[in-house]
């Protein structure tokens, strides 16, 4: 029988120690996507959370590749940031210029945005781990403890849909019989 006392050092231990987190990004928007991040990487789940201590989660965030936007943010949506003391140093990124390969950048960025303005954000970036597809190399795969809930229900493409959803699915119009495509 364990003691008491070793028993509150493994509860200790579990309290501090770093948890690995999976999260999938497909069809989730970036800023829903930062939000859960953010909270795991600070550590604000912890109940010996304080903002000078280290004591954030690592992050695995695959599929960002297929991240979604609502409305027209693809089109609109621009990243900015200051190179220099000039106005003319002013870098201005629009949205649809990431290509399909680089658009774990977009989630980066979200949660680089989201994360304390202070030395830790850094180290915090360091225990993020993003990739384009759901490929995870093996070392990362065996230290996962738990796979976060998506923010938002993902939407099933028409190919997903079995012949009997299909055909069970309200029709809005039926075509009549001389109807042709």
């Amino acid at each position: 029988m364990k003691s008491s006392k070793s028993h509150t050092r493994e509860l200790q231990w579990a309290t501090f120690a770093r948890m690995w987190y999976l999260l999938d990004g497909k069809m989730q928007p970036p800023g829903k996507l930062a939000a859960i991040a953010s909270n795991k990487l600070q550590g604000l789940n912890k109940p010996v959370y304080h903002q000078l201590s280290d004591c954030g989660d690592h992050v695995v965030i695959i599929n960002t590749r297929h991240i979604a936007f609502s409305g027209n943010k693809w089109e609109q949506k621009v990243y900015s940031s200051h190179t220099g003391s000039t106005p003319v140093a002013l870098d201005k990124l629009q949205l649809r210029s990431f290509t399909s390969e680089t658009q774990w950048r977009i989630v980066k960025l979200a949660i680089y945005g989201m994360l304390p303005k202070n030395l830790h954000r850094r180290t915090m970036m360091q225990r993020l781990h993003l990739f384009p597809d759901e490929d995870i190399p093996e070392d990362i795969l065996k230290n996962l403890v738990e796979e976060l809930p998506q923010p938002r229900r993902a939407p099933k493409r028409l190919d997903e849909y079995t012949q009997e959803e299909r055909e069970a699915f309200p029709r809005v119009w039926t075509p009549p019989d001389d109807f042709r495509m």
